[in-house]
């Protein structure tokens, strides 16, 4: 990259009611930004007065249920170069603090958009479980903007640079159907909502457990000409899982299988159709589909949609460990006992799959207590 300046950046945020996370994620960031903009939209906790260590720029906005209105009014306030937009509940690890300063000083003025990891969830390890990537620092003077009421997104575009640096995410706070009575108000007005809003409502609807509804909705969606085909791959998969809960098994398994209209096989998708065959104790189809779940290459840098990364990992191994160990295969369930163990050598599990098949084949281990 070429080297024009130092860039600045404005740290823009919205919160309310974030008193439990707050500090958390300004004592990540507060060094690495020239500036912090929050936008309360109604907290009645301490989140201002949290707030207010670390910066005056705090400014009142009246909730009218949409995100992305409050995000652009956030933004209105910028004033460096660069804008980072985080939620309260993220935040940056050391590692990634390191990148950020190095990247201040590296990046060429001709980047609209630097792209970061977003890590959903993490193992005992530290690892992350669960990853996507968004558009985090956006240059100011192209004036890209929020869109959706729910579950909004910045529209950019021009010159992107993708980076390994990687937002933490933890979240504390339990799903309070916001986003749903949102969504509903919507249908209630006017009648349904379109586009990709129906995949939003169906996740909210299937996180509140509602999911004979959700199904009929991911159907609505899957129906539909195909926008952005990540949404049609996530909706197979939780399209699949609202039948799991209903019973419907043999519905679960088509829509896994519908995910092969969109994408060629993903390791994800393998680990899930095999979890089905090994349900049904169809242990040679279930093997066949783990197998194939090894020799699948992760998605590019340039991969957008959310990553199940155990699937490409240990996953794969575990489950073949016990396929194999079903069909009295123990030499092979204990190769990939093993190789699941090179990922979490401490795993309590593991250790016990180890010392049974160890003791089975008489290599001496023992079982432990």
């Amino acid at each position: 990259m070429r080297r024009d300046k130092v860039i600045t950046i404005s740290l823009c945020m919205i919160v309310r009611d974030e008193e439990e996370v707050l500090a958390r994620c300004l004592d990540s960031v507060h060094d690495l930004v020239d500036e912090i903009v929050i936008v309360d939209t109604g907290s009645t906790d301490r989140t201002k007065d949290i707030a207010a260590r670390y910066t005056d720029r705090i400014y009142d906005y009246e909730w009218t249920d949409h995100f992305a209105d409050a995000r652009n009014y956030s933004f209105s306030f910028a004033t460096q170069d660069y804008v980072l937009w985080l939620d309260a509940d993220d935040y940056f690890l050391e590692k990634d603090r390191l990148k950020i300063k190095q990247l201040k000083q590296e990046l060429d003025s001709a980047v609209d958009s630097v792209v970061m990891e977003y890590h959903l969830a993490f193992d005992g390890y530290g690892n992350p479980l669960a990853m996507s990537r968004r558009n985090r620092i956006v240059k100011r003077s192209r004036q890209f903007r929020w869109y959706n009421p729910v579950h909004e997104y910045l529209l950019v575009d021009g010159n992107y640079y993708l980076t390994d640096i990687a937002v933490s995410h933890g979240r504390v706070h339990e799903n309070t159907g916001r986003n749903l009575r949102i969504l509903e108000q919507i249908v209630e007005r006017d009648g349904e909502v379109t586009g990709r809003d129906i995949f939003y409502y169906a996740n909210e609807l299937s996180d509140a457990g509602r999911f004979s509804e959700a199904a009929e909705q991911y159907r609505r969606f899957l129906d539909q000409p195909v926008e952005y085909f990540e949404d049609n791959l996530t909706a197979c998969a939780r399209l699949s899982a609202c039948y799991h809960q209903l019973g419907r098994f043999d519905l679960k398994l088509t829509a896994l299988l519908e995910s092969l209209v969109h994408e060629l096989p993903r390791a994800d998708f393998c680990c899930s159709i095999g979890q089905c065959f090994l349900e049904k104790e169809d242990f040679g189809k279930a093997i066949y589909w783990f197998k194939l779940a090894l020799e699948q290459e992760r998605p590019p840098d340039h991969h957008f949609g959310v990553l199940n990364l155990i699937c490409w990992t240990w996953l794969p191994h575990l489950q073949l460990c016990i396929c194999y160990g079903m069909t009295g295969e123990l030499e092979l369930a204990y190769e990939h006992n093993e190789k699941a163990l090179a990922y979490l050598p401490d795993d309590a599990n593991l250790l016990q799959n180890k010392a049974k098949i160890e003791q089975a084949l008489g290599l001496g281990g023992a079982e432990p207590e």
